[in-house]
Order: structure tokens, then sequence, then C-alpha cells
């Protein structure tokens, strides 16, 4: 791997516009086919219709004026789908920034993602599992468990899914209750070590009372090797079970009661060294006089030792935990009544959605990442601190939530269609977390924040005429917040004591809508156009760094958002092809967020503050092609232009001095009159992080007919997407060159879905990337000493993909 290649301008140029002229000689195919009918005799085939619940109500999604993207039952069985982790593979609007621990990933929505997780910071992407959305974004990072679909809805959703979908939201429907008992089993083995293994019953206990329940277990021990007790990291450990009891006394009114409960582990985030350098870019060897500055200047042959920096070093030496345990408890309470044909509200749906959930997750992480004994060769004023071993932490976190919403949904068959409701949530959320043994590493604190809503909404069509509809939406929400954050003695006191207590409160009213036009060009042919705005609430700065001052500048501002969206919807060759697309322009301001900052009186920050603005815009497509009874085809197209409009005081990044001794600001940084005469960088129309400009996916299955009691099956997934850099600051050493993957597979299938067996290989020409990358320019950590010449040391680290490396599947699926 060489996560840091560079490309002449001219040849990265040509090879990114490739995927947009597929695109469109795709897009121009697919018309001219259309023109064509079906030859005489030849057997009709259709798509499958696709049924979305993106506007709260069941919807054909070819009638849905907004860009999504749908992954069904189908595809996420084709493509092996475990976790969150695996959807941004399939749909390029999405991608997941990772960072030292769950709780501080980020789902990203067209580029736009929270770069600051944490109790008192909200996502700009929501994740609603049927009608509940998740309190914490980093609930979502366990296994997909008995999930039937999933959309992704693009742009702000603000209006019906509330003010956590300021940049998008993904929307799951876990699978329904089989009308006759079935009993479904699968299980999946990987050549790497991870296996799967579900089961599920569904069916009718009697006429008015059905039951599913589905449990399942995973396990894989991660990409990373830890030469400290030979295990391995980046991987993830998950146990659920879930069910639904339904009740239908009569045609009128549904009862769905749904519990789960799972635990899960993500031993994760662990960044091996992929190269190490000195003496003014000399390459790491075990002789070149690096040493760890931190432990009395061990030599780095000793604290690395079996580890050789390099593209394709997936090893560490950790002697403490990294990751996090989970566990989520909850249950949900769907009634819905349907009034009858004498009533008022003939043919109206009156739904309640009640749940309540508990989220709990222990967090840890190796302080020094070495398993030497770093403390006990440490030296404070030329003197041994007196202990033994590393640097570590460990915390919690704790998501109590609570939800209930009203609403009443139209008939579909009318020329006014609408969705109405009322809205109440309430958010509990706990933070401790404690670093330890000594230095000045050490902190000790524990926090509280906690937000209620109540909303009031409403979205409907109206038809001006036949072939022309009005889209209008509205809501208003109420927000009440408020925190505590107490600071105690930090390690190596060994009793707690309270040091500092801070706490506030607040609340905010704001207004969001979405209004549009969507015109039928002809029965298969739909174009819309939207403009919808969006909000997040305040936020607070609940981090290891809160004091006093930034206690006076509590709770930062919300982000809005103001967004274009126009489309068209096609369905072609006889209902045998659709084709989406899309184009958008979204301007984000007040934009939350915890870089680097350089305040008006010079000294640098790491707080949570709000940024002047970001902008996202580009062009999607989403193609489902049913080219035969035999051959199916699917691909989707995303071109990103992810962007910061203002910040003009963003942070730095740091290149090697002439003289090889030090670092200078690199880049377009500058000494600033506004902010001290400091050094800072305009990032004014500077990429996001993890933002790449194009993203292509292509998939099928092509089905192997024959005259037996089964059937064969190949199936093909490729991805491909541009460069993508990993940094706000826009350090050319955290950019990923573009990539593409290749997946292929086979298997058999009974006619009567009895089996299935599936084999498959992941990543054919074993490609090499990083989900994540980070660089470092240090004289402290890591340095050369006497009796070497001193010099600065550049590491850099990288996050490998599950899929970094070829490896093989097979999976057995089965149903009685």
């Amino acid at each position: 791997m060489n996560t840091n290649k560079q490309h002449p301008a001219g040849a990265k140029a040509k090879f990114a516009v490739r995927p947009v002229v597929a695109a469109v000689a795709l897009a121009m195919a697919s018309l001219s086919h259309a023109q064509q009918a079906a030859p005489a005799g030849k057997e009709e085939v259709k798509l499958e219709t696709v049924v979305v619940t993106a506007n709260k109500r069941a919807q054909n999604l070819q009638d849905v004026p907004m860009a999504i993207t749908v992954l069904n039952d189908a595809v996420l069985q084709r493509n092996n789908v475990k976790d969150f982790d695996d959807l941004p593979a399939l749909s390029p609007a999405l991608s997941v920034s990772y960072s030292t621990q769950p709780g501080n990933f980020s789902i990203n929505m067209r580029g736009i993602g929270t770069y600051s997780l944490g109790i008192g910071v909200e996502s700009d992407v929501s994740v609603i599992i049927d009608d509940v959305p998740y309190a914490m974004q980093a609930n979502a990072f366990k296994d997909l468990a008995d999930v039937n679909r999933i959309e992704v809805l693009k742009g702000p959703q603000s209006t019906l899914f509330g003010k956590s979908s300021i940049a998008g939201a993904v929307n799951i429907s876990t699978k329904p209750i089989d009308s006759i008992w079935k009993t479904k089993a699968s299980t999946l083995l990987t050549s790497d070590g991870e296996w799967r293994a579900s089961t599920s019953v569904s069916g009718a206990l009697s006429d008015t009372v059905r039951m599913r329940l589905a449990a399942g277990k995973t396990s894989f021990g991660g990409v990373v090797k830890n030469l400290y007790d030979g295990g391995k990291l980046n991987g993830s450990r998950d146990t659920n079970l879930s069910g639904k009891l339904e009740w239908t006394p009569d045609d009128n009114w549904t009862v769905v009661f749904s519990p789960r409960a799972s635990k899960f582990t993500k031993a994760c985030c662990v960044q091996p060294f992929n190269s190490m350098s000195n003496f003014a870019g000399a390459v790491y060897n075990l002789n070149n006089g690096t040493t760890y500055a931190a432990g009395g200047y061990m030599p780095a042959s000793q604290v690395l030792k079996g580890i050789v920096p390099g593209p394709d070093n997936v090893s560490v030496r950790n002697d403490y935990p990294a990751g996090g345990k989970a566990r989520d408890v909850g249950a949900g309470l769907k009634v819905s009544y349907a009034f009858g044909e004498d009533s008022v509200l003939a043919k109206h749906t009156l739904t309640s959605v009640t749940s309540w959930s508990h989220y709990k997750m222990n967090d840890y992480q190796d302080g020094d990442a070495t398993d030497s004994d770093v403390l006990g060769k440490a030296l404070i004023s030329n003197k041994l601190i007196g202990v033994s071993g590393g640097l570590y932490q460990y915390g919690l976190f704790d998501v109590k939530a609570k939800t209930q919403e009203l609403r009443l949904t139209s008939p579909d068959k009318s020329s006014v269609r609408y969705v109405a409701g009322l809205w109440y949530g309430k958010n509990e959320l706990a933070r401790e977390l404690t670093r330890a043994p000594v230095t000045t590493y050490v902190t000790d604190y524990g926090a509280t924040a906690y937000n209620t809503n109540y909303a009031i909404f409403g979205q409907g069509s109206f038809d001006l005429t036949p072939q022309t509809s009005v889209v209008a939406g509205l809501r208003y929400n109420k927000e009440d917040t408020g925190y505590s954050f107490s600071r105690y003695n930090p390690p190596p006191a060994t009793s707690r004591v309270l040091t500092e207590y801070f706490h506030g409160d607040d609340t905010e009213k704001k207004a969001t809508g979405k209004i549009g036009l969507e015109h039928r060009l002809d029965p298969a042919t739909m174009a819309y156009a939207t403009y919808s705005t969006g909000h997040k609430g305040k936020a607070y700065d609940l981090t290891s760094s809160f004091n006093a001052a930034i206690a006076k500048t509590q709770p930062v501002p919300g982000e809005d958002a103001k967004s274009i969206e126009a489309g068209v919807k096609m369905s072609l060759l006889n209902n045998r092809m659709s084709l989406d697309l899309a184009v958008f322009r979204t301007n984000f301001t007040g934009f939350q967020q915890s870089a680097g900052f350089t305040d008006a009186d010079g000294i640098f920050r790491t707080t949570l503050h709000s940024i002047g603005g970001l902008r996202t815009s580009g062009f999607e497509s989403d193609l489902n092609w049913r080219v035969s009874r035999e051959l199916l085809l699917n691909g989707s197209f995303a071109y990103t232009k992810a962007i910061v409009t203002s910040f003009e005081n963003g942070p730095c990044y740091s290149v090697l001095n002439a003289a090889g001794t030090g670092t200078t600001p690199g880049g377009n940084c500058a000494a600033n009159p506004k902010y001290n005469n400091t050094n800072v960088a305009d990032l004014a129309g500077k990429t996001l992080p993890n933002a790449p400009k194009f993203k292509l996916n292509l998939g099928g299955q092509y089905d192997i007919l024959t005259d037996r009691s089964y059937n064969g099956f190949v199936t093909t997934a490729f991805r491909w997407q541009s460069k993508t850099q990993f940094n706000l600051n826009q350090d050319p050493m955290t950019e990923q060159g573009g990539y593409g993957i290749v997946n292929l597979g086979a298997g058999i299938k009974d006619k009567k879905d009895g089996f299935k067996l599936s084999f498959m290989v992941n990543n054919v020409f074993n490609k090499s990337y990083a989900t994540g990358l980070a660089n470092t320019w240090v004289n402290g950590t890591w340095t050369a000493k006497a009796p070497n010449p001193v010099a600065i040391v550049n590491t850099t680290s990288w996050t490998p993909a599950r899929d970094y490396q070829r490896y093989f599947s097979v999976r057995a699926d089965m149903q009685f």
C-alpha cells in the first residue's frame, strides 16, 4: 500500500473523469433502450416495486421526490453486510470517520458529519430503526441484526426526523413477521477468522397474534496483530436478541411490541505505524538511533520489537485493551388505528410509537501504545518518577432515552396526502473518564447532559393537476438542554475529591421546513425540485479540556442548513430499469467542530466552537436494471464537493524545516494580525475530512437456471473512490490515494428457498487501503539523541480497512 502516493495533475484529472463519463454513457444507453419494446414472445421481466417509508408513510420509491439509496435484503445478503461499517461500500453518499473509540465515530452524509462527538454534541446524521432514533450515534456501530431494508436519505431531514438529521438520515426497517411459520438459519466463515451465526422463527400463534424471534452471534478478532499477547485488534464481537409480537384484534387495530437486547465489543481504533523517519527523512531501521524519549530514551528496536513500520505493517505492541464493551436494551410499542369508512377521518391512520432504551459502554485505551515500561525509566527534573508500567485510560458512556410520537396519516389515493404529528423525546447522557497513572496525561472527570424535545410537524403533497403536485412541510421544535461537569483530583490520588463543578441550562425554539414541486413528465418519469432547511441544537463541550473559561462560552450555538435539490426518477425499458438522478447544493452555517484553531489572543486551542460555514454540492445517480430473468445489475455514483466556505483561523499542518532540525508551518499557513500575528490557515475552499469527490458502486447477480431442484448464481461487486483527505488541516501526509475494490462470488440455491450456499472472494486484487491516516512530527516522544545526531522524528500511522487484504468467505442460509 502507498497511502501517500502522488499522481501528476493531468493523470489525476483523467482518472477522475472516467466515472462521470461512464455514468453519462450508462444513462444515455438506458434512455436509448427505453424506446425499444420487448421482443414478441419473450418472457416479460420487471423490477420489483421498492417500498420506502422516507416520508413516514409507505410509498413507491419512484414516487418520492428525494434522493434515496435503498439497500434491500437481497443486496445486504449478497454483500454479506454485518454492521454499519459495511454500508459506505454500498452507498456513495455515506462514509464513516473513525476515532480513538466507538463513542467518537462519525457517520457522514455527502461529506458532512460531526467531527466532535460526545454526550453534549448531537450527530449530523440520525439513525432510525423502526421509527425510533438512536439517542447517541455510537449505538449504531453494532451488528445490523434482522434488518430487512436500509434507506439512505440524503440531505436535511429535519422536518420529519428532527434536529439530529441536519445532513441526512439512515432509516432502517427490520424484517416483518411471516404469515406462516418459518424458521431460518444462517452461518458464515472467513479465511481470516470471522464467523457469524443467526437464526429466526416467525409465524402466527392464532388468528389475531403473530410473533417473530431472532438471535445472532458474530466474532472477528481483527486485522491488527498485537505482538504483546498474540491477539488481534480492530475487530468486534456481538450477541443480539430481538423480537416482535403483533396483535390485530380486528381490521382497525394493529399493536406491535418490539423488545431487543444486545451486547457488543469493539476492540478497535488502533493505528499501526506505516512509516518512521528521522535525520531529515532517513527511513527507519533498527540501528538509526531513534529512541522513545518519554521512557528514558529507550531504543526503538526495544519499544517496537518485532514491528517494522512500513506500508503494510499491521502490528502493534499494546499492553492495555482498546475500544469498548457495550450493551443495549430497549423496546418499542407501535399502535395503529385505521379509521373506518363511516368516520370523519375515513381511511386515515392514527399511529402511536413509544420507545425506551438504555445504552451503556465501557471504553478503554492504551495511552502510550506500547508494552514497554515507559514510566519506570521516565524522568521529571532528572529524577525517576517511581512508577512502573505505562499510560492508560478508561471511561463510561451511559445513555437513557424515551420517545413518544403520535401521527396522523392520510389516505394514499387523494389529491391531498399528508402526515402530521406530535413528538416528544428525552435523552439523559453521562460520561466518566479517567486517565492514569501519572504525568500531565492524567485526568478524572464526570459529566452529564440532557436534552428534552417537543415538536409539532407536518408534511404533505397537494395535486395542482393530475401531473403536478406541491410538496410542503414544517416542523416547530422546542428543546430544553443542560449539563453538569465535575472534575476530581486526578491519579495518582487514591481518593476521589471534587475540585471543580460547573452546570448550565438552555432553551431553544426553532422551525425547519421543506417546499417543492414534483411533475410527472409521463407515467414512468417524475421530475422534482425541493428547498429544505435543517437545524441541529446547541452543544456543550464536555471533554477533558473543560474549564471555567470554556464554561462561560457554553452552550455552543446550533447549526443551520439550507438545501436545494433537483432530480428526475425514471422507470425505463417497460419497468425493467429504474434510473434516479439528482443534483444538490447545501450550505451549513455555525458548524460545530473541535479541530484546533487560534483565538484572537493568538493562543491555539482545541475546543468545541462554530466555524463560519461549509458547503456540499454535487450529482448522484442510482440504477437498478433487470436485464433478463437471469441477470440483475445495480449501480450508484456520486460526485460530491464538500468544502469549507469560511474558516480563516483554521489549523495548520507541519513540514520539516530546511535544516532538518524541526518543523515549520506548511500549506497556506501564514501570520495573521487578527490573531496576534500567529500562524493560521485560511481553509476557505478546502475539502472536508473523509469526503472523496468521486465514488462509484457497481454490482450484480447472474442466475444460472437449471432443470434440477437447484440453480446456480454468480455475483460481483466493484467500488471505486477518488483520493481522500483525512485531516481538516489538509496535511498531504494524511491523504489516501484513490482505489478500487472488486469482490466476486458464486453459489447454489434451492428453487424452493430451502437452502443457499455462497462463496466469495473479497478484495480480489489484494488492494491495500486505509480508513484513517495520522501524521506526527515530534522531537519529544520519539527522537534521536546522543551519541546519535539530535534530529526530529516523523511518524505516520494508518487504520487498515477490514478488507485491506484479500480474504475468502463461505455462507450457508437455510429455511425450514
